[in-house]
C-alpha cells in the first residue's frame, strides 16, 4: 500500500472516529490538532488532491476541500505558479468527474473552491475560469453543474468579502457586468426552450381548475399587450429534469437582479418568460408544504437538485412520490420566479428606458392577481387562496407592498395603467386572505396607499375633489369592509380564532393588534371622506349602542344580588357579540375624535356633538345601573364583556377631550348650558367608579377622564361640583380603603390640576388664585400627613421594626408628590409657584431623612427620583440658597466609597441612585446665570475623581452614560469656564487662539472621552462620538489650540483603528463623519504630517504596501470623496495584512 493510500485511510478512520458520538471531546481536539496540523504543511494540498480523487468518505472529502479552500483564500500570493496551474486545471476535472456521484453539499464546495480560484486570478491567469462556465451553461448535460457554478460566481465576485483590495473588488464587478447581457440571453435560452418543449404536450389539457377557464382580462389592464396572449396560454406540463433546471435558473437570475442595475439587458422576453414561471404558483395543484424555498447559501439551496431525481429512484412507491414531488417543485417554480420579479421592483432608482418596462411587468403580475382571485363554480375566491402555497402567497404580497411603495407614484397617473380596476383585485386579494398574516400585511398595503393619496391631495388642493372622485367608489368600499371584519356580526369564527391574552413584543395581543391595524386605516379613510366615515359608523355604532341601553330591563333584583335575565344559550352568544362589537365600535368612534378639532371645528360640529352626548349618556348609564356588579349566566364571559364597554365608553369620550377644550373656548361667552350638562355627567359618570370596590380596569379608565378634564378641558365650575367635591374627601380623609396605587396617583393628579392650572378664556384678575392656593395647600397637607409626620419620628438610627412602616409611608407618598410636580412641569409660573408653596415642608422633610436612608438604596432611588423631577421642573421656585443646601447635601453624603459599592452592583436600585444623583447634578449645570456655579469644581472633581475612576475599566453602561452626559453638559454649558475667550479677543485674533484655564480638568475630560472609544460598548461609543462632535459644531471644539496640537492626531488615529478592528462597524458612517470634521481643521497637516506618522505605525504591512495605500488616499477635501478614500485605506490595509500574515515563512515578495 502506498503512503498516500495509508495516509488516506488513517485520515478516514480518525474522521469516522472524530464524528462517532462516544469520542470525548478531549480526543476530538487532539485530531481536530493533528489534522491542523496537517493542513499547514507544504504542499498538503497534493495529499488531499489524492484524497478528493479516491475515497468516498464524505467527512474527508469536506475536510480535504476545506484545505483547498484555506489555501486559496489565505495562502494563494505565497503559492508557486506552477502549484497554482496545476490546482486550477485538476480542480476542474475532478469536478466534472464527480459532480453527480458526490453528495450536493460536496458538488458545491468544490464549486466555491474553483471560484475562489476565479476570484484571485481570473482573467489574468486564469482566463478561461468564465467561458467554461458558459460553456458548461450550453451542454444540456451539464447545464445543472454550470448554473450552480454561475449563482456561486455572483454570490462570490460581485459582493465579495473583505479579502480583495478595492481595486480589485471594482475590476471584479466590472469584467461581470461586461458579461451580463451574455449571461442573461443564455438563461432566456434554457427558460423558453424549456416551456416551449413541453407547452406541446399542453396543448390539449385535462380539465383543470388552471387550464379550461375562459380568461377574462380586466377591461384596459392589456389592452395592446401582445404579451396578453401569451399568458393565456395554457401552462407547460414540465418534467422533472427541467422542473430542477429551470429551479437553478430562476435561483441565478434572483442573485443578478439583486446587484445588476436596471438595464435593457434586461429583455421584454426575458420578463415574460419569467412571468411563464410565476404562473406556476397560481396552480391550484401546487399545494404542499416546501419549507423554505429560496435558502442564502448556494450549499443548501441547490440540495433540491438531487432531491427530485432521489424522488425517482425508490422502486416501488415511484408514481407517487414523483408526482407530490412535482407538486412541490411546480410551487417552487412560482416563488422563485416571484422572488425574482421583487428584486427588479424593490430598485428605486428606474432609467428613463427601463420605464416601459416596468409598466410591462406591472401589466404582467395584475394579470396574475386576476388569476389569483378569479371565482368560478368549483372554487371561491378564498378557497383559492387557501389551496395555494403559503410561501407563494408571501411573495406577491411582497410585490403588492413594493409596487404601492416604491413605483405607484410613477405609473399612477400612465393612461396604460387602470388603477381603479387594479384596486378592486387588491381589494378582492386582502379580503379573500387565508391567514391573518397575510391579511395584516394586505392591511399594511392599504395603510401605505392611503398615505400616499392623502399626500397627493394636499400637494394638489386645487383638484382635491376630482382625484377623490377618482378613488372614492374604492374607498367606501374598503371603509365598510374593514369595519365588517372588526365586527363578530359578519365575521365571528375568524376573530374568535385571535388570541387575547399573551402579549407580544409590543405589549398587545393578537387581538388588540388586529383592532389597531383595522382602525388605522379607518382613520386614514375618515381623513380623506370625513362625512362618509361618519355616516358609515355612527349608525352601526347606534345600533350595539340599543342593545346594551336596552339591557336594564332584564335586570332582575332579589334582596342583595343583582342578575342580568338572559340564560337561553343563542341569546347569551348574540349579547357577547353584540358587547365586543360595541367595545370595537367605541374604540374606532374614539381613534376618530382627531378629525373633529382645529379648522374643521365648526363644519363638524353636528356630528362630534351627536358622538359626545352619545358617549356621555351610555357611560352615565353603565355607571347608574353598575352592570359591571351584575350575576350573568356565563360569568366568565359576559362580565368581562360588560366591564370592557363600559371601560372603552369612558376611554373613547376621553378621546373627546380635546374636542370639549375647544368647544368650551367656542361657547364661553355665550350660553355655557349645553357644554355644562356634558361635562357634569361626564363628571357623574366617572366619580361613582372611583372607588377600591370597582374593577381596577374601570377604575383607571374612570380616573384618566378625570385626569383628561381636568388637564385638557380645564371648566371653572368643575370645583364646585359635588361629585368632585366627595372625591375630595374620600382622597384626604385618613381612610383605610385606600385606591390601588395608580388609581390614586391619577385621581390625586386630577384634583390637583383643577386647582393649579391656569382657566382656559379668563384674564389673570379671574384666576382666583388666592383660594385655589389654599385649596391645594390643604389638599397637600391631607395627602402628606403620615409623612411629614416622620422627621420628628424616625431619629438618626431607626430601629428595625419601624423601617418597613416607615419605608411604606415614603414609598406611597414620593410618587403621588413626584407625579403632581411631573404634571405641571411645562406649566405658568403662578403655578408651579403655587406647587412650591404646598411642597415646601415635604421637600423639607424628604432632605431631613436622606441622610438616615442613604445605606438603604431603594428608599434613596425614590427620594432621589422626588429630588430630579423637583430639580427639572420648580428649581427656580426652590430658589439658589435651598437648592445649594441640597446639592451641599448630595455631595456630602456621596463619598468615593458610597459611589463605589453602589456602581459595583450594576442593575441595582444603588446603581441608579448613582444615576439619578447625576442626572440631578445634569440640571444643575444647565441652569444659566451664575447662581450654581460655585459648585463646579466640586462636580467636576466628583465626577472625574469619583465616579470615572470606578467605572473607566468596566461595563457599567447605565452609570456610564449619565457621567458622560454630564461632562458634556458641563463642557457645553459652562464653556467659558475653561476658555475665557471675549468677542472682542475672537475678531481680533481669530477664535483659535484662547486663553484656557482649569486646563487640568478639560484634559482629563478629553482623556475619558478618547478612553471611551477604546471599549466595546456601541451605545456609549455613539453618545460620546455625538458629544465630541456637538462640541465642535457649537465651540470649535477640534479648532482649540490645545485639541489641535496635543489631542487631535491621538483622536483620529483611535477612530481609524476602530474602522480597522471593524468592532463597531454599526457606526462607520458616524466615525467617519468624525474623522472628516477633525482632518479637516488642517487638511494640509492631516496629509502631510498625520497620514505618513499613521502608515509608518501601521504593523503587518510592508514598505510597497505603505507606498500603495499612501498613493491611493487622494488629498480631497470633500467629504465624499474623503469618505471612500478611508473606506479604501481601511479596506485595504486589512486585506495587506490578510495576505501577509499568510504566508509561509521564508516567501520572498518581488
Amino acid at each position: 500500500m502506498s503512503s498516500e493510500e495509508s495516509s488516506l485511510r488513517a485520515l478516514e478512520s480518525l474522521m469516522t472516529e472524530f464524528f462517532h458520538s462516544c469520542t470525548t471531546n478531549e480526543r476530538k481536539r487532539e485530531i481536530e490538532e493533528l489534522l491542523n496540523n496537517f493542513a499547514q504543511q507544504n504542499g498538503a494540498w497534493r495529499h488531499c488532491l489524492f484524497f478528493l480523487s479516491n475515497t468516498r468518505n464524505e467527512y474527508v472529502m469536506m475536510y480535504s476541500l476545506t484545505v483547498f479552500e484555506n489555501l486559496v483564500n489565505k495562502m494563494w500570493i505565497g503559492v508557486a505558479s506552477q502549484d497554482k496551474m496545476e490546482i486550477r486545471n485538476c480542480l476542474p476535472k475532478l469536478l466534472l468527474a464527480q459532480h453527480k456521484s458526490v453528495p450536493y453539499f460536496i458538488r458545491n464546495k468544490l464549486c466555491k473552491v474553483i471560484v475562489d480560484i476565479g476570484r484571485q486570478d481570473w482573467p489574468m491567469f486564469y482566463h478561461d475560469f468564465f467561458t467554461n462556465t458558459l460553456q458548461l451553461i450550453q451542454s444540456p448535460a451539464l447545464a445543472p453543474l454550470g448554473l450552480v457554478m454561475l449563482k456561486t460566481t455572483s454570490e462570490e465576485l460581485a459582493c465579495p468579502r473583505e479579502d480583495l483590495c478595492v481595486a480589485r473588488k471594482d475590476e471584479l464587478r466590472k469584467l461581470l457586468l461586461e458579461q451580463v447581457p451574455t449571461v442573461l440571453g443564455l438563461l432566456t435560452g434554457i427558460l423558453e426552450t424549456c416551456w416551449d418543449k413541453h407547452s406541446i404536450i399542453a396543448s390539449t389539457p385535462p380539465p383543470s381548475p388552471t387550464s379550461g377557464e375562459s380568461v377574462e382580462l380586466l377591461g384596459s389592464l392589456f389592452q395592446g399587450s401582445q404579451y396578453s396572449k401569451l399568458l393565456c396560454q395554457p401552462m407547460a406540463a414540465l418534467d422533472n429534469e427541467s422542473q430542477q433546471v429551470c429551479c437553478l435558473v430562476l435561483e441565478c437570475l434572483a442573485h443578478l437582479f439583486s446587484w445588476i442595475p436596471l438595464s435593457t439587458s434586461i429583455t421584454p422576453t426575458l420578463l415574460a418568460s419569467i412571468f411563464h414561471f410565476a404562473r406556476f404558483g397560481c396552480d391550484l395543484r401546487t399545494k404542499a408544504k416546501t419549507g423554505p424555498f429560496i435558502s442564502s447559501n448556494s450549499s443548501s439551496s441547490n440540495g433540491q437538485l438531487n432531491a427530485g431525481t432521489m424522488l425517482t429512484s425508490n422502486g416501488g412507491g415511484r408514481n407517487g412520490q414523483q408526482s407530490e414531488g412535482s407538486k412541490v417543485d411546480r410551487a417552487r417554480l412560482g416563488v422563485l420566479a416571484m422572488t425574482c420579479v421583487n428584486e427588479l421592483v424593490s430598485k428605486n432608482c428606474v432609467p428613463l428606458d427601463f420605464e416601459e418596462y416596468l409598466l410591462r411587468m406591472f401589466q404582467q403580475t395584475f394579470f396574475l392577481l386576476q388569476r389569483l382571485t378569479r371565482e368560478n363554480n368549483a372554487h371561491t375566491v378564498k378557497s383559492r387562496l387557501q389551496e395555494l402555497d403559503e410561501s407563494y402567497l408571501e411573495k406577491f404580497t411582497d410585490f403588492l407592498r413594493l409596487f404601492v411603495s416604491v413605483h405607484l407614484r410613477r405609473i399612477e397617473s400612465s393612461p396604460q395603467f387602470p388603477i381603479v380596476e387594479f384596486l378592486g383585485l387588491l381589494f378582492k386579494y386582502t379580503f379573500n386572505q387565508p391567514t391573518h398574516e397575510g391579511y395584516f400585511a394586505c392591511l399594511d398595503i392599504w395603510s401605505v396607499f392611503l398615505d400616499f393619496l392623502t399626500t397627493k391631495i394636499k400637494s394638489r388642493l386645487a383638484d382635491r375633489d376630482s382625484v377623490l372622485n377618482r378613488y372614492k367608489d374604492a374607498l367606501v368600499l374598503l371603509l365598510r369592509e374593514v369595519l365588517n371584519r372588526i365586527q363578530f356580526r359578519y365575521n365571528q369564527a375568524q376573530l374568535e380564532e385571535l388570541d387575547d391574552e399573551t402579549l407580544d413584543d409590543d405589549q398587545q395581543t393578537e387581538w388588540q393588534r388586529y383592532l389597531r391595524q383595522s382602525l388605522e386605516v379607518v382613520a386614514k379613510v375618515m381623513e380623506l371622506l370625513p362625512s362618509h366615515a361618519f355616516t358609515t359608523l355612527f349608525p352601526v355604532l347606534q345600533e350595539n349602542l340599543d342593545v346594551y341601553l336596552g339591557l336594564q330591563q332584564f335586570i332582575v333584583t332579589s334582596g342583595t344580588s343583582r342578575r342580568l335575565n338572559i340564560s337561553a344559550e343563542n341569546d347569551c352568544r348574540r349579547l357577547h357579540c353584540s358587547l365586543r362589537d360595541l367595545s370595537s365600535l367605541l374604540q374606532a368612534v374614539g381613534r376618530l375624535a382627531e378629525h373633529f378639532i382645529g379648522d374643521v371645528f365648526a363644519a363638524r360640529f353636528t356630528d362630534a356633538l351627536a358622538v359626545v352626548e352619545r358617549l356621555v349618556e351610555v357611560t352615565c348609564y353603565g355607571s347608574q345601573t353598575s352592570l359591571y356588579d351584575l350575576e350573568t349566566a356565563v360569568p366568565s364571559v359576559l362580565k368581562p364583556d360588560l366591564i370592557d364597554v363600559h371601560a372603552q365608553a369612558l376611554a373613547a369620550l376621553q378621546a373627546y377631550s380635546h374636542w370639549l377644550a375647544q368647544f368650551y373656548s367656542e361657547v364661553h361667552s355665550q350660553n355655557q348650558s349645553q357644554f355644562i350638562n356634558l361635562i357634569k355627567s361626564a363628571i357623574d359618570a366617572s366619580s361613582p367608579l372611583i372607588t377600591a370596590k370597582v374593577p381596577e380596569k374601570l377604575l383607571l379608565s374612570s380616573c384618566h377622564l378625570m385626569v383628561s378634564i381636568t388637564s385638557t378641558v380645564r371648566p371653572v365650575f368643575l370645583v364646585t361640583l359635588p361629585a368632585v367635591q366627595n372625591i375630595f374627601n374620600l382622597i384626604t380623609e385618613n381612610q383605610t380603603r385606600r385606591l390601588p396605587q395608580e388609581a390614586h396617583m391619577l385621581v390625586c393628579r386630577a384634583l390637583s390640576n383643577m386647582l393649579l392650572l391656569p382657566w382656559p378664556n379668563l384674564p389673570e384678575s379671574e384666576q382666583q388664585w388666592q383660594t385655589r392656593s389654599s385649596n391645594h395647600a390643604s389638599l397637600l397637607t391631607a395627602l402628606t400627613r403620615e409623612y411629614r409626620i416622620l422627621r420628628g419620628t424616625v431619629n438618626e438610627s431607626p430601629r428595625r421594626p419601624d423601617v418597613n412602616d416607615v419605608k411604606t409611608v415614603i414609598q406611597q407618598t414620593l410618587p403621588v408628590l413626584r407625579d403632581l410636580v411631573d404634571s405641571i412641569s411645562g406649566e405658568s409660573t403662578k403655578s408651579r409657584q403655587i406647587c412650591y408653596q404646598s411642597l415646601q415642608e415635604s421637600v423639607q422633610v424628604s432632605l431631613s431623612l436622606f441622610p438616615v436612608f442613604i445605606q438603604q438604596p431603594d428608599v434613596t432611588d425614590e427620594m432621589l427620583a422626588f429630588f430630579l423631577t423637583l430639580f427639572q421642573a420648580l428649581r427656580v421656585q426652590m430658589g439658589v440658597a435651598f437648592t445649594g443646601q441640597i446639592i451641599h447635601t448630595f455631595l456630602s453624603m456621596f463619598t468615593r466609597e458610597q459611589l463605589a459599592a453602589s456602581i459595583l452592583q450594576e442593575g441595582s436600585a444603588g446603581c441608579r441612585v448613582v444615576q439619578k444623583f447625576l442626572k440631578i447634578l445634569q440640571v444643575v449645570v444647565q441652569e444659566p446665570g451664575q447662581a450654581f456655579k460655585p459648585f463646579l469644581p466640586s462636580i467636576l472633581s466628583l465626577c472625574m475623581e469619583q465616579v470615572y475612576p470606578v467605572v473607566a475599566e468596566r461595563p457599567s453602561p447605565d452609570v456610564k452614560a449619565e457621567m458622560f452626559e454630564l461632562l458634556y453638559q458641563i463642557l457645553h454649558q459652562n464653556w467659558r469656564y475653561f476658555f475665557k475667550t471675549s468677542v472682542l479677543t475672537s475678531v481680533q485674533r481669530g477664535a483659535t487662539e484662547d486663553t484656557m484655564e482649569n486646563e487640568a480638568q478639560f484634559t482629563a475630560a478629553m482623556q475619558a472621552f478618547g478612553q471611551s472609544f477604546l471599549q466595546p460598548d456601541i451605545h456609549i461609543f455613539k453618545q460620546n462620538l455625538s458629544y465630541l462632535e456637538s462640541l465642535n459644531s457649537k465651540h470649535k471644539l477640534y479648532h482649540r489650540k490645545l485639541f489641535r496640537t496635543s489631542m487631535l492626531f491621538h483622536f483620529i488615529n483611535v477612530l481609524l483603528q476602530v474602522l480597522l478592528h471593524k468592532s463597531h462597524d454599526l457606526l462607520q458612517e458616524e466615525i467617519t463623519l468624525a474623522i472628516y470634521n477633525m482632518a479637516s481643521v488642517d487638511f494640509d497637516a492631516f496629509y502631510s504630517a498625520f497620514m505618513p506618522e499613521f502608515l509608518n505605525g501601521c504593523q503587518g504591512v510592508d514598505t510597497n504596501q505603505r507606498t500603495v495605500l499612501a498613493r491611493n488616499f487622494k488629498l480631497e477635501q470633500d467629504l465624499p470623496s474623503f469618505t471612500q478614500s478611508v473606506q479604501r485605506l481601511v479596506n485595504d490595509l486589512r486585506y495587506y495584512r490578510l495576505c501577509n500574515s499568510s504566508l509561509p515563512t521564508g516567501t520572498i515578495k518581488l
